[in-house]
């Protein structure tokens, strides 16, 4: 059964979203694929220009948050090239040790550039897996933690991928989803839709020659449940202590979540 395949979980309909459009529920996957495998090279420059490097400041703010210890084994899912599995095991050697971190994506060209990465800079020791966030090949309580940056809105179905986290993470573990989410403050919405919408797309044919992937950034993110909606599901998948917490006004949110 192919990953596209398997996408189609039981509790969803046969039609779903892809930005604003309406496509097959098994045929999103191989959508989002094409995505990233179109802008995978120039996809850590497009995240520094569209968010004028404000997105290293977020990031950060998560593994601040995450805290990063020796000895134990972290799971970064979506996190193709890199950027947070790096900042993980940066932590961990400050405080001199090391510890398992497992990069995984469901799109070999982004694991490509990332695995690059890590030879260009001299970082070994890290496992690349290419899965789907609804099917992790991981046993049960297996992670100490789980982490997902701007991936969990191209996951089919989110219910599923976050009962995978669950399942995975051991009893104390905890899931920190960093993500676009709703902007709460009155003027600052107006603002991001007018820039999500012009600007992100011209960016995308200018440095990424895809105009189209940027536009699908702007819609995907106009579809991703709300705050308090993402932490009824984490809650629904048997996470507790779930909180969360707004940047920017809430053009990103980080939610987090502990297996008890």
């Amino acid at each position: 059964m192919s990953i596209d395949e398997k996408s189609a979980g039981p509790g969803l309909g046969p039609t779903t979203h892809f930005g604003f459009k309406t496509v097959d529920t098994a045929a999103k996957a191989g959508l989002v694929r094409g995505v990233f495998d179109a802008v995978a090279g120039r996809y850590d420059l497009m995240n520094d220009l569209m968010s004028m490097g404000v997105h290293r400041v977020w990031k950060s703010a998560m593994i601040d948050a995450l805290n990063p210890r020796p000895g134990r084994t972290y799971l970064d899912v979506a996190g193709g090239t890199g950027d947070i599995a790096f900042r993980i095991r940066k932590r961990v050697m400050e405080k001199g040790g090391a510890a398992r971190i497992i990069v995984a994506d469901i799109n070999t060209e982004m694991l490509r550039v990332g695995q690059d990465r890590a030879i260009d800079r001299g970082i070994d020791g890290l496992e690349w897996l290419c899965i789907d966030a609804q099917d992790v090949p991981l046993p049960d309580r297996s992670v100490d933690a789980y982490t997902i940056s701007f991936g969990l809105r191209n996951v089919t179905d989110i219910a599923r991928a976050l009962s995978e986290a669950h399942r995975v993470l051991k009893p104390g573990g905890r899931f920190l989803c960093l993500e676009f989410s709703r902007v709460v403050l009155p003027v600052l919405d107006k603002a991001y839709d007018a820039y999500s919408f012009t600007v992100l797309p011209t960016l995308g044919r200018l440095i990424a020659h895809n105009p189209e992937a940027y536009r699908y950034l702007a819609e995907s993110i106009r579809k991703f449940p709300a705050q308090e909606e993402l932490a009824q599901t984490m809650r629904d998948a048997g996470f507790g202590n779930v909180t969360v917490r707004n940047y920017s006004g809430g053009i990103a949110a980080l939610h987090s979540g502990w297996r008890i």
